[in-house]
């Protein structure tokens, strides 16, 4: 469920409203007549007013349509949204054309609507708006009619200050749709990862609301059934004679008390923390490590006897999420053996899961614990080193930290090789109740 929740979430953000889109549309109008007026009655230059004035009118008319048509606050299809950006193109286009082509400063903003598509459109539209904006650019370097400018004579810049634009035209849309790209990304990607953690969250505590309820229940159904178990023994006993019928009451008896018993068992584990509620650190980690007990891979426990008493804590399930989705890796990873070791002492609980795996790639390793690291394979000389370690690895620290466990990754010291995790609490946030522990 949380999965599909996220993937709604991921999928709503590549899409743009169609407001946005016309606000885009409309400051462009406004800009272009702006900046036509300005030409013409304040620098008094010569220009062909009326075929710019008809591509803005059409674009005005097409926002006018649009807005009449369809509601503006219904998001787009991304290649609705990306043809629209198009036809700006088109239209800058067209009115670079009438007015100079790439001698004309206005040029630059071929670059605008690239840029917006890779802040809210997916890669391959970008690249195809970057195609578009870059074609219109080539075609204006050979084909345009002269620079609006005061005098008798135009003015022609020179071929090589022309292809010094395009070049700066092609870099200026290739980096920056590229940078903001990345950091839009990045971005989406990180809410994305907080959104998961905050559904595992969620999650842990509607289980813990469900302890509650259970424990409310077992009192609110102790009445009743008490009574039911009264009147039945009463009956019994007055319909002796009637074996048939003393039977069945005797058999209604001992199910309701069976009902009592067992309403009884769910109020003490919820009132005094028994077997279910807290565990040893030991049995933290046999409940992490059996469920991959039967793959090729071994699984070595080892536990360091100690001079305290074993620590014991809240059945967390932050904890057991965390702890399991790290020996999930490691057991990926390895080869042959994962280690899993153990120790406590009065003021530190300490877990250290390795593997003798390809370890982490040095690039990776600066990154461990960002939301969706690249798949990329490492350049170095360590194929297959641990690579994609992106929302699971992130969900895990974040759920484990909050519980003031200190997480680290490192690798084995050479000769050897693997992955070493190491997650130690205090002990005493260890010991806490589920509660605190993620306050």
């Amino acid at each position: 469920m949380s999965e599909l929740m996220i993937s709604d979430v991921r999928h709503s953000q590549r899409h743009v409203r169609l407001d946005t889109i016309l606000r885009l549309r409309w400051l462009a109008v406004l800009g272009q007549l702006t900046a036509i007026f300005i030409v013409v009655q304040g620098l008094e230059f010569d220009v062909p007013v009326v075929p710019c004035i008809v591509v803005v009118g059409l674009s005005a008319l097409l926002n006018l349509t649009l807005q009449i048509a369809f509601n503006p606050m219904q998001r787009l299809e991304p290649v609705h949204a990306a043809g629209l950006l198009a036809l700006n193109i088109v239209e800058l286009a067209a009115l670079l054309y009438f007015t100079g082509g790439l001698q004309n400063p206005f040029s630059f903003l071929f670059l605008v609507p690239v840029l917006i598509s890779a802040t809210a459109l997916p890669v391959r539209l970008t690249v195809s708006l970057g195609l578009l904006a870059v074609a219109c650019a080539s075609a204006l370097f050979f084909y345009h009619l002269p620079l609006p400018w005061e005098g008798d004579e135009p003015l022609e810049l020179p071929p090589i200050y022309l292809l010094g634009v395009w070049l700066s035209i092609l870099l200026a849309i290739g980096v920056t749709s590229l940078y903001a790209f990345q950091v839009t990304e990045e971005a989406r990607k990180l809410s994305d990862a907080l959104a998961a953690t905050e559904l595992v969250l969620a999650r842990e505590q509607h289980l813990t609301q469900l302890d509650g309820l259970a424990a409310a229940a077992a009192h609110e159904l102790g009445t009743p059934l008490s009574t039911i178990v009264l009147i039945s023994r009463e009956l019994e006993h007055a319909l002796k004679t009637n074996l048939q019928v003393a039977g069945d009451i005797k058999t209604l008896r001992e199910q309701a008390q069976r009902c009592r018993d067992i309403l009884a068992k769910i109020t003490q584990l919820s009132a005094t923390g028994a077997p279910f509620d807290r565990m040893k650190l030991s049995t933290l980690i046999e409940e992490t490590v059996a469920p991959h007990r039967e793959f090729e891979i071994s699984i070595k426990v080892r536990i360091a006897v100690a001079g305290s008493p074993e620590p014991v804590g809240s059945r967390n399930p932050a904890i057991l999420y965390g702890v399991g989705n790290i020996l999930e890796n490691a057991v990926d990873f390895a080869r042959n053996v994962v280690e899993v070791n153990a120790w406590w002492n009065m003021e530190t609980v300490e877990i250290v899961i390795s593997d003798d795996g390809p370890g982490f790639a040095p690039d990776i390793l600066k990154r461990i614990g960002e939301p969706y690291l690249s798949r990329r394979r490492s350049t170095d000389e360590t194929p297959g080193a641990h690579q994609g370690l992106g929302l699971g690895v992130f969900i895990a620290r974040t759920l484990l930290e909050r519980t003031g466990a200190k997480v680290s990754f490192s690798n084995r010291p050479f000769p050897d090789h693997g992955a070493v995790v190491q997650i130690a609490w205090p002990r005493e946030r260890f010991e806490a109740g589920q509660e605190e522990a993620l306050a």
